[in-house]
């Protein structure tokens, strides 16, 4: 790969999923942010957001995108909440290609878990449908490509592994 490719999208929406198959595809590394995040802080996503708030989360996401931007080109499966500072924004669309994995929100309440998110405290579904509300116009704007995530991961990777735009990016 010559450049990274960035999925981003609401949480439970396959991003690394879907990334681990298709880096497997694509014969380059995978990252997984959220992964990086706690190898760096040496604690759980859920901890830093109970010591320091999302403000210090968002700190340590923005830390991590850079040195993931400043890697290898690789597939990097990005947080939910990525496109929520202006910087992570214009760093992906700069060293990469953006691709909103897009999946029906029911589908998503369906699975996710709640215990282990910690931006899902309280009303599940309600808290949910007020982050996609907020996100959803930040994800298609940060995007380069949205790609309808409905299929099994498998497919939904052997289906970006052969789409132009990400071949063009090889």
């Amino acid at each position: 790969m010559r450049k990274t490719l960035f999925l981003i999208g609401m949480m439970g929406c396959g991003k690394s999923t879907v990334g681990r198959l298709l880096s497997g595809m694509l014969g380059c590394a995978f990252v997984d942010l959220d992964e990086e995040i706690e190898r760096r802080e040496g604690r759980s996503i859920p901890e830093i957001f109970a010591e320091g708030g999302d403000a210090s989360f968002r700190l340590s996401e923005t830390a991590a995108l850079r040195e993931a931007c400043s890697a290898s080109p690789c597939v990097v499966a990005t947080g939910g909440g990525i496109v929520t500072r202006e910087e992570n924004i214009a760093l992906m669309r700069e060293t990469g290609l953006v691709v909103f994995l897009c999946r029906p929100l029911e589908d998503i309440i369906a699975t996710v878990r709640q215990d282990t998110r910690p931006n899902l405290a309280g009303n599940k579904e309600e808290r949910m449908r007020t982050l996609y509300a907020e996100r959803e116009a930040l994800y298609r704007r940060a995007a380069h490509i949205a790609f309808d995530n409905r299929m099994s991961p498998y497919h939904s990777a052997k289906a970006l592994s052969q789409a132009q735009e990400i071949r063009d990016i090889l």
